[in-house]
């Protein structure tokens, strides 16, 4: 059986503040992506799920545990030996005009990774830069143009092409379409589908925007507080979340047939700072479902059904809510 595109285990970063503060930002993250796979990774705003993506990429440096990249362990490889592995992993970025150079037009920006991977010959590059331009949807007319002339939804086209350009095998997408209009969100994510379909390469989706998760991704993992808190296919998930977190986080989700909507599961109070972790499961200041042993133990993320995960002590007791408990933050009472 061939190896995972990419294999995570036991990730943590953690970012010192002074002398006794730590944002505790990934705690213990586990995870791997197929070949040609799609996998979300889905959370609220500072769940961590961005900071995995960049430990992954090796822009920063996580501060345990271990990433392999096609059967390889790229934590902790020397820079200049990564530097060769670093065609095979590329990234979108979230905001289209400032991923890209304001001094460069079009046809330099996405030739640019052709010149550093140095894969094709000089006299190749302007035909493969035109086949990208055409495979994202642009053509030649955008070459000499500079990104400010572009549409935002272009703009991103770009970003793509220039992702793709070194025939990758893993493409980390980080909000790609949390920057754009709505009307042109939908060409994005179905310009992604019908690349991944050609192409053959794997997918890391991180995003909040669950509605586009559901359109591109096979699998996802649901991240609370530096934690993957469930995982498994993305339709099943979306019918039938297991953990209490997935069914606040799902709750919330719009669908234009209002017969499609589900029931509201609400949490209570705000999302804790990951630098006054509570103890135990950390939602449980804030679950309807928490009873004593979640205060005194993280439960361990394990099988639940058949190719799904969730880290619940109380999963299939939704049916016995308990007054969630007030947080108290370290030195203080309560």
């Amino acid at each position: 059986m061939a190896a995972p595109v990419l294999e995570v285990d036991g990730l943590v970063k953690h970012f010192p503040q002074g002398r006794a503060r730590t944002v505790k930002a990934v705690n213990g993250v586990s995870f791997h992506i197929d070949r040609g796979e799609a996998l979300a990774l889905v959370g609220e705003s500072g769940s961590g799920k961005t900071t995995v993506g960049r430990c992954i990429l090796r822009l920063i440096e996580p501060t345990s545990g271990r990433v392999s990249f096609l059967g390889e362990t790229i934590t902790g490889m020397p820079p200049e030996q990564f530097r060769h592995r670093r065609p095979r992993i590329q990234l979108v970025f979230q905001e289209p005009y400032d991923s890209l150079n304001p001094r460069m037009r079009i046809g330099r920006i996405i030739d640019e990774p052709l010149m550093l991977a140095r894969r094709i010959l000089p006299l190749a590059r302007p035909a493969r830069v035109l086949e990208l331009l055409d495979m994202v949807g642009l053509g030649a007319s955008v070459l000499n143009l500079y990104p400010h002339q572009l549409s935002g939804g272009e703009q991103q086209r770009v970003g793509i092409a220039r992702a793709i350009a070194t025939e990758p095998d893993l493409v980390v997408l980080d909000e790609p379409t949390s920057a754009l209009d709505v009307s042109v969100r939908a060409e994005i994510l179905d310009l992604l589908t019908d690349l991944q379909e050609r192409l053959g390469f794997a997918y890391l989706f991180i995003s909040h925007d669950l509605t586009a998760v559901r359109r591109v991704c096979q699998r996802v993992a649901i991240m609370y507080l530096g934690k993957i808190v469930e995982t498994g296919p993305t339709d099943e998930i979306f019918a039938s979340p297991i953990h209490p977190y997935s069914r606040a986080l799902l709750s919330s989700v719009l669908y234009p047939d209002p017969a499609q909507q589900r029931s509201r599961f609400l949490l209570v109070g705000e999302i804790p700072s990951p630098i006054d972790l509570p103890a135990g499961c950390h939602l449980h200041p804030r679950c309807p479902w928490a009873a004593d042993e979640c205060i005194r133990a993280y439960p361990p993320l394990e099988a639940r059904q058949p190719g799904r995960l969730a880290a619940c002590f109380r999963a299939g007791h939704e049916g016995e809510t308990v007054e969630p408990r007030a947080y108290a933050r370290p030195g203080t009472p309560g």
